[in-house]
């Protein structure tokens, strides 16, 4: 995806290809539902939630691709369960025919908070 000069996450989400709008939004929808003190806000170009005032999670749109990135702590404690994802330090990669679960989403979102109140 070319750089975003979106605002918001709508207008991020405006610009995206419709099952690319659809995947990010059913994650933006559950962050929401599970941190709904977290908050939102476009960092490096692309969604990005803060709780506490620390980085919580980040999503985008790429050319090939839609990546999460929850920091690499939760993908660390949390990589058994994410063997049909790409992984990277910081990020997973997945698809909208290869979505990320809600649980693992849920998970994920659960270990970075515990991460930041210890931190705090």
């Amino acid at each position: 995806m070319k750089k975003s000069q979106a605002q918001n996450v709508d207008e991020y989400l405006s610009e995206l290809k419709p099952e690319e709008k659809s995947e990010l939004q059913k994650i933006r929808n559950q962050i929401k539902k599970l941190v709904p003190e977290a908050e939102e806000s476009i960092a490096y170009q692309m969604p990005a939630y803060k709780f506490k005032g620390k980085p919580l999670i980040y999503f985008g749109a790429f050319k090939d691709h839609l990546s999460l990135f929850p920091t690499s702590g939760p993908i660390e404690r949390l990589e058994p369960k994410l063997k049909k994802f790409r992984v990277a330090k910081g990020t997973i990669q997945f698809t909208p025919n290869n979505p990320i679960p809600p649980e693992i989403l849920k998970e994920l979102l659960d270990e970075r908070i515990k991460q930041i109140k210890k931190a705090i």
